[in-house]
């Protein structure tokens, strides 16, 4: 089973994209969607009954290299696999379903061109590379996937290659996420160096010994399992958007619609929270790597959602909001709740891949206009979408009961992360997601109070031909929206809710939890103090001490250099022993609970104030602001910032070894020595070959002189 789900998306790539010319090109769309859905469905078949355990399924020898590398190809089966099984199939199969209504008639091709096969091909090619990265039993196989996930969305997002916009966004994605994927592979190098192995059971049984070991790197020395943990984490950055290496992301919009929401809910954006989280057992040995991982993440949280406040595309907005809720993720990841982070990855995928096929519906109804200054008064237009977008809208704001489990999606999932912060010790990274979380909350629903309410703007017979999008287009919506809604409350226990139930759910040792115990109780108070004390070191509680280490060796590495290592943990994620940040965060304090359904709904009256009481007001606020306005309008000037430090030297220096390099010496030297000295020789050469027998003759007299003078000169000898 789990082979088809697999190979089914390959299937359908390989015959949309060489065999539509046969099968025609609605034959091709109907082959790649129904092979997406056959994943889809016995995707939710492992998930639902997946017994917590790990299980390998060998489907061939690979790669073998000597004695030391061996690696198969395989499927790793536990429950992080079975959940972006469901995750990526079930997006992949709505875009899909989704991309027959909305790719039907694309302006961006005419009525001759054929572009709908290869389309639905590379969103096939590009759900295998996921599957591939997601099943991967090793690094090498893994790495592969990661990078088969980087090839199909430079296709993607290059689609319309006739834009010169869309060809740059496709480079700039496909160039950025390889300086991620440097820092990856020097992971997977150091690992294979200290482990011997790229086998994910045996790096994570070494992790214990990773931790007591040195290694050289920079010309510094370095705790091994930290700076394998931080290179590991450089590319999650790349292919998460974190900080520094997330300017690829809103550029990524040049691509069709339902790409955005391929690449942004379900598939290649999270694949970075998936390795951190998949490579637990290691981060866990990690302290430092940790507290990396919680301050970029709070820090890209909070960035992306002041980014959001001002954009005008209603891509864009999402995408940023993409961004922000990325961060939510890897400070769960950090603080070392890494079910959390998952649930919220869970979680996210049905709300935003609702929200970004919703904006498309928007898109399609208003002749693809996607500047939101040109939309208002839609909801009477286009109902159906309208009531999607509040829903997609409650799920990612956080709207629910407080100090209960009921609410849309997002208000668990996120409130989980934000208590798991507070629990952490992190004041930094609590009180950045609360702010992060009120933001979310403005730019939501200013995206909502622009696009459905006030009055129409804009082109006025664009308005009067707006219409609900074909049925095609609006049943996956419904999906999305069951997941949006009930996803939150009905995992809520498993993932975080019950720290037993997460036990057996996710298949790790089964401890017992003294949830009522002094020990959580004295947590919380710690907690509470060192919280507001300001930044605390965080995933303090997560680092392990020696003595709960699994059992290894307790030497630095082995005499052939490889780390010695004992059994693997048992279980698809790991939390050492000492980790109490998920109970502790059950004993947060009310008003922690209460604070992000607080931040929520003061953002949601700021943008009621802004955008329907008083339109005004932001106009105003931009005038009366501009330098802020302009910072925030131009995404904390990063491209500018990364124009003047990389791209234009990189330029002068290409400019100058083209124009200096090759064309002056090169060049020169070539053409110096064809037209200048060759002719010369050419013409003496010319003179002496003159036709005269005496001056042959009299060349061979001066020749034999020279020899006899030689053969005097040195005796004869050699």
């Amino acid at each position: 089973m789990e082979t088809i789900i697999l190979f089914a998306p390959l299937l359908g790539a390989i015959i949309g994209g060489f065999g539509w010319r046969v099968i025609s090109e609605k034959g091709a769309m109907a082959v790649t969607t129904g092979l997406l859905f056959l994943s889809c469905v016995l995707s939710w078949a492992v998930f639902l009954g997946h017994d917590g355990q790990t299980h390998h399924i060998h489907i061939l020898d690979w790669i073998q290299s000597g004695t030391e590398l061996n690696t198969s190809w395989g499927i790793r089966v536990d429950r992080m696999t079975a959940i972006m099984l469901i995750v990526v199939t079930t997006v992949s199969a709505l875009v899909h379903l989704y991309s027959w209504g909305y790719m039907a008639h694309d302006d961006n091709w005419t009525h001759h061109e054929h572009y709908k096969a290869r389309f639905f091909a590379y969103l096939s090619l590009f759900t295998f590379a996921m599957l591939m990265l997601v099943t991967s039993d090793n690094l090498v196989q893994m790495f592969f996937g990661w990078e088969g996930v980087g090839l199909a969305s430079y296709l993607l997002i290059g689609f319309y290659y006739k834009k010169p916009s869309a060809n740059a966004a496709a480079m700039k994605a496909f160039i950025v996420n390889r300086v991620g994927d440097f820092g990856f592979a020097l992971g997977i190098f150091g690992l294979f160096y200290l482990v011997g192995s790229i086998s994910m059971d045996d790096v994570f049984a070494a992790a214990p010994t990773l931790a007591e070991t040195n290694l050289q790197f920079l010309w510094t020395e370095w705790n091994a399992a930290n700076l394998l943990a931080v290179l590991l984490f450089v590319g999650a950055m790349g292919k998460s958007a974190q900080l520094l290496l997330h300017t690829w992301l809103p550029d990524a919009m040049e691509g069709p619609t339902p790409v955005s929401a391929l690449i942004h809910a379900a598939t290649m954006v999270t694949a970075g929270v998936f390795l951190v989280s998949r490579m637990s057992p290691l981060f866990e040995y990690a302290p430092q790597a940790k507290m990396f991982i919680v301050y970029i993440g709070a820090t890209t949280a909070f960035f992306a959602a002041t980014v959001g406040l001002v954009q005008n595309d209603i891509k864009r907005v999402i995408a940023y909001s993409t961004c922000s809720q990325l961060g939510y993720m890897f400070v769960a990841a950090g603080a070392g709740v890494y079910s959390a982070a998952m649930f919220h990855l869970l979680t996210h995928a049905f709300f935003k891949a609702m929200l970004f096929l919703g904006a498309g519906s928007v898109i399609h109804a208003m002749h693809h206009e996607q500047d939101m200054r040109n939309y208002g008064n839609l909801r009477k237009k286009i109902p159906f979408t309208f009531w999607i977008m509040m829903i997609g809208t409650f799920a990612i704001t956080g709207v629910g009961i407080p100090l209960t489990s009921i609410g849309f999606a997002g208000f668990l999932s996120k409130d989980a992360i934000i208590e798991s912060a507070y629990a952490s010790g992190s004041g930094y990274a609590f009180w950045l997601l609360v702010i992060a979380a009120a933001l979310t909350s403005f730019y939501s629903w200013r995206l909502i109070f622009m696009t459905f309410f006030g009055k129409a703007r804009g082109d006025h017979h664009a308005h009067d031909h707006a219409h609900e999008s074909p049925m095609v287009m609006l049943v996956p919506l419904g999906v999305l929206a069951l997941g949006a809604i009930f996803s939150g409350m009905v995992w809520y226990n498993s993932f975080f809710g019950d720290h037993n139930k997460v036990t057996e759910f996710f298949g790790m040792p089964h401890q017992e939890v003294a949830a009522e115990g002094e020990h959580a109780a004295e947590a919380a108070a710690v907690n509470q103090e060192t919280a507001m004390s300001g930044v605390a070191p965080a995933g303090e509680h997560a680092a392990p001490a020696a003595e709960h280490a699994a059992p290894a060796a307790t030497e630095h590495a082995a005499a052939d250099g490889h780390a010695v290592a004992g059994a693997a943990p048992q279980g698809a994620i790991f939390m050492a022993p000492d980790n109490t940040v998920m109970d502790d965060a059950h004993h947060a304090p009310a008003w922690v609970k209460v604070s992000p359904f607080i931040a929520m709904l003061i953002g949601l009256s700021l943008s009621y104030l802004f955008y329907i009481v008083n339109p005004a007001i932001p106009e105003r606020l931009a005038k009366a602001q501009p330098a802020l306005y302009q910072f925030l309008l131009n995404k904390w000037y990063f491209d500018e910032l990364y124009d003047a430090i990389f791209i234009r030297p990189a330029k002068w220096l290409g400019n100058f070894l083209w124009k200096k390099g090759d064309g002056a010496t090169i060049d020169g030297a070539i053409n110096g020595v064809a037209l200048g000295i060759v002719p010369r020789l050419t013409r003496l050469a010319g003179r002496v070959q003159s036709g005269y027998l005496f001056h042959y003759a009299f060349a061979m007299v001066i020749g034999i002189v020279v020899l006899m003078f030689w053969v005097v000169l040195t005796g004869g000898s050699n």
